[in-house]
């Protein structure tokens, strides 16, 4: 805990991403893209408001800190469904003016915002 600086990952600082090298490339895509004066990493990817912005980051923490430690990851990374629920529910709130209308198929099921839009948040 102490050698990964556990205690940053209290804050929002999107500095304490980069603790795990892995995390280099989502970090600099991120300092070049479009959302970097307007959300840090949690705006995205934990939701809004306690307990559950806490029990996501403990649960991607843990989670990120066994597949960092062993070794047991995709290369590229690659989002997980529960949390690519959290970061198109964030898409969504933020921009809820705007995609009111768009975020809907033809088939009513909801469009991920990431298949048109993968680039904002990482500039990749």
């Amino acid at each position: 805990f102490r050698y990964a600086e556990g205690l940053s990952y209290f804050s929002d600082d999107p500095r304490s991403c980069v603790n795990c090298h892995v995390m280099r490339s989502a970090f600099d895509g991120w300092i070049h893209a479009s959302h970097t004066s307007a959300a840090t990493c949690n705006d995205c990817h934990t939701p809004e408001g306690f307990p559950d912005k806490w029990l996501v980051k403990g649960l991607n923490g843990w989670n990120h800190s066994v597949a960092f430690t062993t070794g047991n990851f995709p290369d590229p990374l690659v989002i997980r469904k529960f949390n690519a629920r959290v970061v198109q529910e964030n898409c969504v709130k933020c921009h809820s003016t705007m995609v009111s209308q768009m975020h809907r198929g033809a088939d009513g099921q909801e469009v991920q915002c990431v298949l048109c839009h993968g680039n904002v948040g990482h500039g990749k």
